[in-house]
């Protein structure tokens, strides 16, 4: 990471995604909708016409060169920092932890551990097993499909952050007999798995069982991505 801090981190891996991009228009508009910025406040930040953002981001204007690019960037990361700048500390989080935010969405300590029951209430997930322990003190919000084709066992673990004391949250489940079986071969196992996506009686057969033979709480939650991340990124 070297001195600069989680902001220039993210500011250089926007800037250089959209830049790199086959469809920068399509990247910057990815990462506008991402930060929950319209195309009208990001312009009047700017101090343009919002037809200019719009014009960029359906490539109806010529690929922004990289001093655009820096300025629509900046624009996004001022937004943030007005609003509490909770998008840049999101992501400074991932990034310190050494993961592509592609791979994981979110990795949170929390300030004090909290019940497991109101992590699922705000995320509207069903428990199907309980786990040994009822509490957690963060948690990892992980593309299922990106994690486990592309980490290691080690980097598997690096989700843990700080502790296992903590939910993992897999999206992009179908079944989750995936997620199970790779968990079996991490250890420790987590305080609770979330299986994003996916109902209960879609479930792996075998899912359950192995939660209770490895001691941790199993639930589902079919809540929108965008909704469940705003709700997870106000717990401190």
């Amino acid at each position: 990471m070297g001195g600069r801090g989680p902001k220039r981190e993210l500011a250089e891996k926007i800037a250089g995604e959209i830049t790199l991009s086959d469809d920068p228009g399509a990247t910057l508009r990815k990462w506008r909708t991402d930060f929950d910025v319209s195309q009208t406040d990001l312009a009047t930040e700017l101090d343009v016409s919002s037809s200019v953002i719009s014009d960029y981001e359906s490539g109806r204007r010529e690929s922004p060169g990289i001093g655009v690019v820096g300025r629509l960037v900046e624009g996004l990361l001022s937004i943030d920092e007005c609003r509490g700048g909770d998008r840049i500390r999101q992501y400074g989080r991932v990034l310190s932890a050494g993961f592509e935010s592609d791979v994981v969405y979110d990795l949170r300590e929390y300030a004090t551990s909290m019940p497991l029951v109101k992590l699922y209430d705000d995320i509207d997930a069903t428990e199907i097993t309980t786990g040994s322990t009822d509490r957690i003190s963060g948690h990892t919000v992980i593309d299922s499909i990106g994690a486990i084709t592309r980490l290691s066992s080690e980097e598997f673990f690096r989700l843990y952050g700080q502790s296992t004391n903590r939910a993992l949250v897999f999206t992009g489940v179908t079944r989750g007999e995936a997620v199970a079986v790779a968990l079996r071969v991490v250890n420790p196992t987590p305080n609770a798995v979330i299986l994003h996506g996916i109902e209960e009686e879609d479930l792996w057969e075998h899912a359950a069982d192995l939660a209770r033979i490895d001691g941790y709480s199993l639930a589902v939650t079919t809540a929108p991505l965008e909704e469940m991340l705003d709700h997870l990124v106000t717990i401190e």
